[in-house]
């Protein structure tokens, strides 16, 4: 199975592509989209860059799946709220084409690469450079994709299991009625 994982950033998106056969896993590419040359306050065409970059990664490498880093709120809204269009424009060009999404924390990302929640960037780039057997160390946001991507071969397989085991219902509490929830 060939993954795509995504580090959505507004100025610099990380991609990572590995292959997953079993428990091995192989490096196949990675890198980053930025879009530092535009405009600070040109969102729209920052998004569009995204976007078109994410579709040339997945035309050029066709992966099966792809795995996508949650946003967190941080102490800025503003910045929360850039880096989540960013993210939704990168999600939008994977779902595009019906590429499968799943969806980690970096918190999850690094307890799956380096056995810590709270790994620095550098240990993150230094487990994956040992688990993929890279010959040096990936850049930050390339790192943090490929990352992603380790994190989905390792758990995708198991969530899918409880995903058919358990049948998922809706729950009336928390849905909208008539505009308000109840």
């Amino acid at each position: 199975m060939r993954i795509l994982g995504i580090d959505p950033g507004l100025q610099t998106t990380g991609f990572g592509v590995i292959d997953a056969d079993g428990h091995t896993l192989s490096y196949v590419a990675s890198g980053t989209i930025t879009t530092t040359h535009l405009a600070v306050g040109d969102l729209p065409a920052r998004l569009k860059v995204l976007f078109d970059g994410i579709n040339e990664v997945r035309q050029r490498y066709q992966p099966d799946t792809s795995a996508v880093e949650i946003v967190f709120v941080n102490v800025n809204p503003k910045s929360t709220l850039l880096l989540g269009q960013a993210r939704g424009a990168c999600v939008t060009a994977l779902v595009s084409c019906q590429l499968a999404v799943a969806e980690y924390t970096a918190l999850q990302m690094k307890q799956a690469v380096a056995g810590y929640g709270k790994a620095g960037k550098a240990e993150v780039q230094e487990m994956v450079k040992r688990l993929l057997k890279l010959p040096a160390l990936p850049g930050k946001d390339a790192a943090d994709a490929l990352g992603l991507a380790i994190t989905h071969a390792h758990a995708g397989r198991a969530m899918e299991r409880i995903a058919q085991a358990t049948a998922v219902t809706r729950k009336s509490s928390g849905m909208y009625k008539a505009g308000r929830t109840h």
